[in-house]
C-alpha cells in the first residue's frame, strides 16, 4: 500500500486498509510504515527482549488485564487520531473490560506501552514517541534500549527514570511490577 501525499486518510479509511507484510500506523492522516527501511526492522535483540518481557507481563498480570504484542491504540494527540503500534501494550480489565471481543484496535489508553528501540532507531526518536503516548493518555511507556542494556520510564506524573543493571522498576500503578534490566537482558539470553 502506497499513500499518496496529497491525499489524506480518514480514520475509518486507514482502519479499513487490507491488512499486510507491512505495520502502518496513523499519523496526521497518513499511513505511515512503523518501520522505515530493512535497517530499522526488528532484529534478534528486539525480538528476544520482546518475548521476553510478553512472558513476563504476561505472568505479572494474568486474569487481570491483556498483555498484546504490536495491537494497534487508538489515541487523539493535539486534537487528531492517531493510531501507533506499540511493541507491547498492557491495558487492565478496568480500563477494557474482559468479556471485550472486537477484532480491531485497543479502543482505549493503555496503563502500559512499551517501545523496544530497533537498528536504526535512535532514543531521541522513540523517545518523542514516548512522551507523545504520555500527552495522549497513556499512563507508562518503557523505551528499552538493548544496546545500552537500561529501561527508560516516562509518565505523566513524574520526570522521566532510567534504570540500570541491578535498579528494580517498580511503580504504583502497576504493584505486581517488579524487574531489573539485569533480569530481563539475562531472560533474553542477552547478557554475557
Amino acid at each position: 500500500m502506497v499513500q499518496s501525499s496529497n491525499q489524506r486518510l480518514t480514520l475509518e479509511e486507514f482502519l479499513a486498509l487490507p491488512e499486510g507484510d507491512i505495520t502502518y500506523e496513523f499519523v496526521n492522516g497518513e499511513a505511515v510504515p512503523k518501520y522505515k527501511n530493512d535497517e530499522m526492522s526488528p532484529k534478534f535483540f528486539h525480538s528476544t527482549v520482546q518475548k521476553t518481557l510478553l512472558i513476563f507481563l504476561d505472568q505479572c498480570f494474568h486474569n487481570q488485564g491483556r498483555v498484546e504484542v504490536e495491537w494497534a491504540v487508538k489515541l487523539k494527540l493535539q486534537n487528531q487520531d492517531w493510531i501507533p503500534v506499540p511493541d507491547l501494550t498492557y491495558v487492565s480489565y478496568n480500563r477494557l473490560p474482559a468479556d471485550w471481543l472486537l477484532d480491531e484496535a485497543c479502543p482505549v489508553a493503555p496503563e502500559l506501552v512499551i517501545e523496544i528501540i530497533s537498528p536504526g532507531q535512535t532514543f531521541g526518536e522513540i523517545a518523542e514517541k514516548a512522551t507523545d503516548y504520555v500527552k495522549a493518555g497513556v499512563s507508562r511507556v518503557w523505551v528499552v534500549d538493548t544496546k545500552a542494556r537500561i529501561v527508560t520510564v516516562f509518565a505523566s506524573s513524574s520526570l522521566l527514570i532510567t534504570y540500570r543493571s541491578d535498579q528494580v522498576i517498580t511503580d504504583d500503578l502497576l504493584p505486581k511490577l517488579e524487574i531489573t534490566p539485569n533480569a530481563i537482558f539475562q531472560q533474553a539470553g542477552l547478557n554475557p
